[in-house]
């Protein structure tokens, strides 16, 4: 169903829906839409247009019906009843591709409790639909209600253990998360990339980093964070950290099931929002990363604007009107390695606003802190006297404490 003034000559409304089916291993045999004032509260689409999806169904041999949008219990089952297929909604779908996608353990615990926070509201439903389908065969429930309603209220029982255990099992998880990144973030500069599925972000870590991390051609092929040294043409190195993509109406219940995984996002000091610029719906997909980044508390981060894949342009104005539609934005090609100049010289801005000039007499027996001042520092000049180094260079902030000691007063 879409709003009755979505201009269906712009964009395909169900394009995304027919993608996430297909990396769920559908195929997609047809598509349908609706514009509709607001929807029908017993099947959503309404009788008519529910009547025309059996008859859709039956023509076409089709066993599953996706629904762009989430669908109340009593909803689906009304769908189910009318059409004979199986109705599955939006959620349903992302969660299973999510659950297909987990690798980790840390990532299939999250996308466990998501899915049991989405299935409990609707165990009451099915086991309502069971009685009635007993009641109406004549058994009105006798002998039947007694053990049905003991059953729902076990495994509802059940689910909510698992839930709590869930929960505090991804609790502990994050408190080390948490810990791991903020001890990386004492020590460095960190970067995260954000941005909507399939936008392109594993193509650039790789650029940047030469990670050699595996890129797919579909949707959430990333569900684990992974961190890689980001080694700036100045020297300096920097932490960057690939996670989960963004997608419209994200179910809450995996945001927040996913916060452990999204904790380099929420500590990074520099966000760079990767968007595939060449998408019809680049505009909305920023707005729908935006809104999630929102959920995570990161609304006010520091983030960079990255427009990806303008190599797929052929109409030079259309750079053009991107470039002022987004001022601040660095247009660039993760595939082709354009604009990758332009980013580095801007990051290196950033991270140099936050380096201090200091001239230091460094002893030979300081061999940690010379081979941390390798990795951190920018060294402009070195000269070795006497027992010690004298080096002129830009040092991050967090590192003063350590060299303050052997600063050369008059900064010679």
């Amino acid at each position: 169903m879409v709003d009755p003034d979505t201009d269906l000559r712009r964009s395909d409304p169900l394009a995304e829906l027919a993608s996430l089916a297909e990396t769920a291993g559908a195929d997609v045999v047809g598509r349908t839409f609706q514009k509709r004032e607001r929807p029908d509260p017993r099947t959503f689409v309404g009788s008519g247009k529910a009547s025309e999806l059996s008859r859709l169904a039956r023509e076409n041999r089709i066993d599953v019906l996706i629904f762009d949008h989430d669908l109340s219990p009593a909803q689906v089952r009304s769908l189910e009843k009318e059409i004979g297929r199986r109705v599955i909604d939006r959620t349903e779908l992302i969660l299973d591709i999510f659950a297909t996608h987990a690798r980790s353990k840390q990532a299939k615990l999250q996308v466990e409790l998501a899915q049991l926070e989405y299935d409990l509201p609707r165990m009451a439903k099915m086991w309502s639909h069971i009685a009635g389908e007993q009641q109406a065969g004549g058994a009105s429930g006798i002998g039947m209600r007694g053990p049905g309603e003991q059953q729902l209220e076990s495994d509802r029982r059940i689910a909510r253990k698992k839930i709590t255990d869930l929960k505090r099992e991804i609790v502990e998880i994050q408190k080390r998360k948490r810990r791991e990144v903020e001890a990386r973030g004492a020590e460095n500069f960190t970067v995260s990339l954000v941005g909507y599925t399939n936008a392109g972000k594993s193509t650039l870590m790789n650029a940047l980093t030469a990670a050699g991390v595996l890129v797919e051609d579909r949707l959430f092929s990333t569900l684990d964070t992974r961190t890689r040294i980001w080694a700036l043409s100045s020297g300096i190195r920097t932490l960057l950290s690939d996670t989960v993509g963004f997608i419209r109406n994200l179910p809450h219940d995996l945001v927040t099931s996913f916060h452990a995984t999204l904790e380099e996002v929420a500590q990074a000091n520099l966000l760079l929002h990767v968007v595939d610029a060449s998408h019809p719906e680049a505009e909305e997909q920023i707005a729908s990363v935006n809104g999630v980044l929102g959920e995570l508390g990161c609304k006010d981060s520091p983030t960079l604007l990255l427009l990806n894949k303008v190599d797929r342009f052929r109409d030079p104005v259309e750079l053009t009107l991107l470039r002022n539609r987004h001022p601040g934005a660095i247009l660039i090609s993760a595939a082709t390695r354009a604009g990758l100049d332009e980013l580095d010289e801007r990051l290196r801005g950033i991270v140099a606003d936050r380096l201090v000039d200091i001239v230091a007499d460094i002893p030979h027996s300081e061999g940690k802190l010379l081979a941390e001042l390798a990795v951190h520092a920018v060294v402009l000049r070195k000269e070795y006297v006497n027992e010690h180094a004298r080096m002129a260079m830009k040092v991050p902030k967090r590192l003063l404490w350590k060299i303050e000691k052997y600063r050369v007063k008059d900064g010679a």
